[in-house]
């Protein structure tokens, strides 16, 4: 599996991006899915990340209400709806899938497969 993410740009205080993370090589069932961040100086985090096939969503609680993650399977795209943006949610942000369920992404950094990062950067 190889995972594309992008979307990702330079916007202000407020504004909205969606980043797209498609996947090729093979399908994403039955991949549970995650997006990560990483700003600079500080480790990578878990964001988002949605169970395959679809119909269960977590988050950290500085992105609830904010961002949502969603999944077109047909389309093998995860996709993360980021609305409202703060300059603190500037970061690296990068697409993964498991195998191993939403409970292992949530919890691990370590994943069967990355995407490369798309950068986001929201100025105050």
């Amino acid at each position: 599996v190889q995972l594309q993410a992008s979307g990702g740009g330079l916007v202000q205080a407020g504004d909205s991006l969606r980043l797209s993370c498609v996947a090729s090589g093979r399908m994403l069932s039955p991949y549970s899915m995650g997006w990560f961040r990483q700003a600079p100086g500080k480790e990578r985090e878990f964001v988002a990340g949605i169970h395959w096939p679809g119909d269960s969503t977590d988050y950290i609680d500085s992105v609830k209400g904010r961002f949502t993650i969603s999944r077109d399977n047909a389309k093998n795209t995860a996709y993360l709806q980021m609305n409202n943006l703060k300059p603190e949610d500037t970061a690296v942000y990068f697409c993964a899938a498991d195998s191993r369920g939403l409970g292992h992404i949530r919890r691990s950094t370590t994943m069967q497969y990355w995407g490369q990062g798309t950068q986001v950067t929201v100025s105050s």
